[in-house]
């Protein structure tokens, strides 16, 4: 069924080749809407010019927070665009709809809805080495009414933005300190859902870190405080002797799709790997004894993210050498050519869009 378009009629200048593209603050002309109530469903999707939005002050969004989003990222590719396991960012989107009381999507129209904006969209898609156009799905509560309960109306929404790398420094390893007073997420909460709620509630531990030099905030677990999480941003990884090893799924860690990759890319290559439990003091162990060899953050921003050292009561243990560690680098190289489709795709993940 064909999306109905409305043209920008006033379409921006696009980025220049070179220009440097800071991390989401430039948008593309177009965007694509769906609506939701009870009596009809998901309805009327359209493709119309990049705007603001008119909603009551009422509107339940405000004021209970039920709202999920996802990231994806559009490559540039020798004829057309290429998207990297699209369908599996669009289920993990209904798995937040499900913890949030959200009604889920119809995900192939969903899907054509997406690739008909990418078509309209595609000279925005950069072109320089490390670049990408970042595509951001978001639902949010419209219902106009107060009361806490799952809101009767929904609208969802896509917006494009031509990005560069994600981290200011590039891919140069970071400096993580491990949050001592704050918890991300709790056993039986939202951890695992993609939602605002959840980065908010991090936003006062980053800021901290960052007012003392630090590039993000590693979260242990609420419940006893001694079990590797996640950082802010991102999944983690850690190189100890020959194994990569990241912390087992719950429902306080966010099951993502970069993170699954590097699993089964793991498996390709050779690469001993483990989900498990990872306590704090196995880390500071393994750093003291020099067989911490290398530590990653892995997540669609970013993609792959060296990390240079982990801060731990108030004492920096440098990881390694300090600089990008040779399975960090493969891992890094061997995804994003997947994404990019200079390398081979051995599981199919790549999806080419004309």
């Amino acid at each position: 069924m064909p999306i109905p378009t409305t043209q920008n009629p006033s379409p921006k200048a696009k980025p220049l080749k070179g220009q440097p593209l800071p991390f989401g603050r430039l948008f593309t002309d177009h965007m694509l809407l769906m609506d939701y109530d009870k009596a009809r469903g998901w309805h009327d999707m359209r493709i119309q010019p990049y705007g603001d939005f008119s909603l009551p002050p009422s509107a339940m969004v405000f004021h209970y927070a039920q709202e999920v989003f996802e990231g994806m990222k559009a490559y540039a590719a020798t004829e057309g665009l290429t998207l990297f396991r699209p369908m599996d960012n669009l289920r993990r989107m209904n798995a937040s709809c499900r913890r949030l009381c959200i009604p889920e999507m119809p995900l192939d129209r969903v899907y054509e809805g997406l690739t008909a904006l990418l078509q309209l969209e595609k000279d925005w898609v950069p072109r320089d080495p490390g670049t990408s156009l970042y595509i951001r799905p978001t639902i949010i509560a419209t219902e106009p009414a107060l009361g806490v309960k799952a809101s009767d109306r929904y609208l969802f929404f896509v917006i494009l933005s031509p990005v560069g790398a994600y981290y200011d420094s590039g891919f140069k390893p970071l400096r993580i300190v491990v949050e001592e007073a704050f918890s991300r997420a709790a056993p039986g909460g939202t951890g695992s859902a993609k939602c605002g709620g959840n980065y908010a509630g991090s936003i006062l531990a980053s800021q901290r870190a960052h007012q003392k030099g630090f590039d993000q905030v590693l979260w242990l677990d609420a419940a006893q405080r001694r079990y590797v999480e996640e950082v802010s941003s991102m999944n983690i990884f850690f190189v100890i002797e020959d194994q990569l090893i990241t912390p087992q799924l719950g429902d306080t860690i966010l099951p993502g799709i970069t993170r699954d990759a590097i699993l089964k890319l793991a498996g390709i290559l050779g690469i001993p790997a483990q989900e498990r439990r990872v306590p704090l003091e196995e880390i500071v162990s393994a750093q003291a004894a020099g067989t911490l060899k290398e530590a990653f953050g892995a997540g669609t921003a970013a993609v792959v993210a060296p990390i240079r050292s982990l801060t731990v009561d108030g004492q920096e243990l440098l990881i390694g050498d300090g600089d990008t560690g040779p399975l960090t680098r493969r891992m890094h190289d061997t995804l994003t050519g997947i994404q990019r489709g200079i390398k081979p795709d051995p599981l199919g993940w790549v999806v080419s869009i004309p």
